[in-house]
């Protein structure tokens, strides 16, 4: 039996090239049409170089795109759940010929990569909005991303040449194969991922600590890439997770790590995408609570859960866990679900998210039911400014 789960696919794709070949290939790039990376297509760059993104070598082609969007399986039958393109706007497109190659740029001109292009084809936003994000409404912010993206996806295999330079958070990067080599020296053969782009209130710490009861580990894995303008800040995100993981977790059991993808806020399968990647970083185990990765009311409450009941799960390659909205109840004295408490709703601590932040706009500090006060002071501070 192996010591690791095996990546998505079988292995871990390495794009990134050196020495003589990433030379030449530097050269040649100057000469070509240049591609500016929007801000999810740099996160979808560099995660596909370090085989974040595995299996994929490259941005879809037609086949591949339409296999995703109609069936979340990628045209070979393997589980994938979202479109991962270059769409580049017409002016682009009617400059490169098949068989061309591009130069990936990001927005100071720094050259990224290159990718050689096998097709071009146009894609139907209309279709792709109903099927990946399950409304054309644009107040939706995935939607209105996509649609404001070129109309023609250019499709091919990449070589990369520059990573992508952060200058946040660095020691919190690690790459998949970064992480699996530190989960082989902790000992940890079972790994729970959790994906986050909130701060982590009682109810999130408590569904983790029921999964970390069944694993080896837990790896917190919050993103870091693009994000909605009212999310809260992922600098202020990052301190309090330090601040909950450095006193109320056990450091031998559970780890930080940045998660460089930008969000789409597509729901269900944004979860099922969220867990196959983790998968790729080493992970076993994922979880999966309410209204993952939602956004507004497009979604219903456990849709995330439920669809995953649309894979094999032995194709998929990592067990979720499911666990149902959490709350403190006053007459058990301890944190509950609706599987463990026979109380009524007016025994619970629930507060909804904007009397939350109505309070931490006041300075007031939610329920230590709710909140670490550690958590809470950090946000408060945050609000503040």
């Amino acid at each position: 039996m192996q010591d690791q789960i095996a990546p998505h696919g079988g292995e871990l794709i390495n794009l990134v090239v050196s020495g003589k070949e990433r030379d030449e290939l530097l050269a040649k790039a100057k000469g070509l049409t240049k591609v500016v990376l929007n801000e999810k297509q740099l996160s979808d760059l560099d995660m596909m170089a370090c085989g974040a993104l595995s299996p994929l070598k490259g941005f879809m082609n037609s086949k591949d795109y339409n296999s995703v969007v109609k069936t979340m399986h990628l045209a070979n039958g393997l589980p994938w759940s979202l479109p991962i393109t270059l769409s580049v706007s017409n002016d682009i497109a009617d400059k490169v010929k098949v068989g061309d190659e591009v130069s990936l740029c990001d927005g100071d001109g720094t050259i990224l990569g290159l990718c050689k292009v096998e097709e071009k084809y146009d894609y139907n936003k209309e279709t792709e909005a109903k099927e990946v994000y399950k409304t054309t409404e644009v107040a939706h912010p995935g939607v209105a991303s996509m649609m404001s993206q070129g109309d023609v996806n250019l499709a091919g295999p990449v070589r990369v040449v520059n990573r992508v330079k952060y200058s946040d958070f660095v020691s919190y990067r690690k790459d998949p194969k970064e992480l699996r080599q530190i989960f082989k020296e902790k000992g940890w053969k079972t790994i729970v991922g959790f994906q986050t782009r909130n701060p982590i209130h009682r109810a999130h710490e408590y569904i983790q600590k029921c999964a970390l009861e069944l694993v080896d580990g837990l790896l917190v894995h919050p993103l870091v890439g693009a994000t909605k303008s009212d999310d809260v800040p992922v600098d202020v995100r990052m301190k309090c997770y330090e601040v909950l993981l450095a006193n109320y977790y056990p450091s031998k059991r559970t780890m930080i790590s940045a998660f460089p993808a930008a969000m789409r806020y597509a729901g269900p399968r944004e979860a099922i995408f969220h867990a196959l990647v983790r998968k790729n970083y080493g992970c076993t185990h994922f979880i999966v609570g309410r209204d993952h990765a939602g956004v507004g009311n497009y979604y219903g409450t456990y849709d995330a859960q439920l669809i995953f009941s649309n894979f094999d799960p032995i194709k998929l390659g990592i067990e979720p866990f499911f666990f149902e909205h959490t709350m403190f109840c006053k007459k058990c004295q301890g944190m509950v679900s609706a599987k463990t408490c026979p109380h009524s709703k007016e025994e619970h601590i629930a507060l909804s998210g904007t009397k939350v932040r109505e309070m931490l706009v006041a300075g007031i500090e939610p329920p230590v039911e709710f909140s670490r006060p550690e958590v809470a002071r950090i946000l408060i501070g945050a609000m503040k400014k």
